[in-house]
């Protein structure tokens, strides 16, 4: 078999992909069942049914691209990623593991390869927490990891459910439809943008990793008082902004004195209630993310934060709820999957390093349900989730090329 991708297209769909988007290039905005995401999916989908796929989309908008095996009734081997895209983004996060998947196949298709076992590319559904508050939100309901009543009642900004707001974008059926049957997959495997710099610095071409981290998000609200800025005196302050200040430098410092680089912890939003210079904040809501690859130290700067949350409060008289959103195990990746990316690599003579992956993916998640792995490529200075997110032509194609080796490996029914 002899395999060869078509970098000229593969790179020609990437950029039509981010161009389908509500921010200016070469930002992508591209929040799950806005219009851009159904145009994007509309797109793609053009795209798989042209390959010869077989494409269905579950209740949620997961989506399924199959190429047929001669076992249909076998477990299939299915790769993907996601293609909803958080605020001012770039065009390469998720998107190379789905265009990827979708050209691996195709120089599959292209060799003469007839897969045993089927070969799925899936499209995961809101893999970013940007709309609903929760990250992979298809691959939870995938994996059952959670509850179709409790993603149906998850709300955006606007107050908008999941429920309200997926069935106005077209998808029909009942979310408790989407969890997949047990051994529906054989195996699972993404090829993704490392993210961080561990690969360039290193100048190693591919990454397999050994792990993924585990997330646990929360938000915060803290309740002071109001008033007038020249009007109130400090001693009589209940700032709810101070506090939240506090609260964030506590979780930093739970976070760099857990005692392994692995641990990371994260304020992403603070919103300020009323929002005007001469007015004292009397509210304030805080988003929270804490990572880490062992699920006790994870949770010990997540005890450490609610420690400082009690301290706070009776610090400054003012009221702080916690509520958290989810706390996942992290993952360890599949022997099989791993052994079958590394012989990938080696029959192409490429270097790679075994790593962990320190941000989440939707494979976290197919790894309660099937045996799963990732494949990394490097990213230009580590940077992702902003516009200048860059991954070189010749490294996304080298990382579909291990994918289509790797998925052929896997495909046949004695792997």
């Amino acid at each position: 078999m002899s395999l060869t991708v078509n970098q000229e297209r593969l790179m020609q769909e990437i950029e039509e992909l981010g161009s389908i988007s509500d921010a200016e290039p070469p930002a992508v905005t591209r929040i799950v069942f806005t219009p851009s995401d159904l145009r994007a999916r509309a797109w793609l989908i053009s795209r798989c049914e042209a390959a010869g796929l077989a494409v269905r989309q579950d209740a949620i908008g997961n989506t399924f691209a199959r190429w047929i095996g001669s076992d249909p009734d076998a477990p299939a081997v299915g790769t993907g990623s996601h293609i909803d895209a958080i605020p001012n983004a770039g065009k390469y996060d998720g998107v190379v593991g789905v265009l990827g998947g979708l050209e691996a196949i195709r120089a599959l298709q292209q060799s003469g390869f007839h897969p045993t076992r089927s070969i799925e590319l899936l499209i995961f559904t809101s893999e970013e927490p940007t709309r609903f508050g929760i990250g992979c939100l298809g691959s939870r309901l995938l994996s059952g990891t959670l509850s179709p009543q409790a993603a149906g009642r998850l709300t955006d900004r606007e107050g908008a459910s999941t429920e309200e707001v997926r069935r106005k974008a077209g998808m029909r059926g009942e979310l408790a439809e989407v969890q997949l049957p047990p051994g529906y997959y054989a195996a699972f495997v993404e090829l993704h943008i490392e993210q961080g710099f561990i690969l360039e610095r290193r100048k190693i071409p591919l990454g397999v990793v050994q792990s993924i981290a585990a997330p646990a998000s929360a938000r915060i609200t803290i309740e002071g008082a109001g008033g007038h800025a020249g009007g109130v005196l400090m001693p009589d302050r209940r700032d709810a902004l101070c506090a939240a200040a506090e609260l964030i430098l506590a979780l930093e410092t739970a976070a760099r004195s857990s005692g392994a680089v692995d641990t990371v912890a994260t304020v992403g939003t603070c919103e300020v209630f009323p929002g005007a210079v001469n007015s004292i904040p009397s509210r304030v809501c805080l988003s929270v993310d804490v990572r880490d690859t062992d699920l006790k130290r994870r949770n010990r700067v997540i005890e450490r934060l609610e420690e400082a949350c009690r301290a706070v409060s009776i610090k400054r008289q003012v009221t702080v709820q916690t509520e958290l959103l989810n706390a996942d195990a992290p993952a360890d990746c599949a022997a099989s999957v791993v052994e079958a990316l590394v012989g990938s690599c080696a029959k192409h003579d490429f270097n790679f390093l075994s790593m962990v992956s320190r941000a989440y993916h939707d494979s976290l998640f197919m790894s309660r349900i099937a045996p799963a792995a990732m494949l990394f490529i490097p990213c230009r200075n580590g940077h992702s989730h902003r516009p200048d997110e860059y991954a070189s032509p010749e490294d996304i194609t080298r990382g579909t090329l291990v994918l289509a080796e790797t998925l052929a490996t896997l495909s046949a029914t004695d792997y």
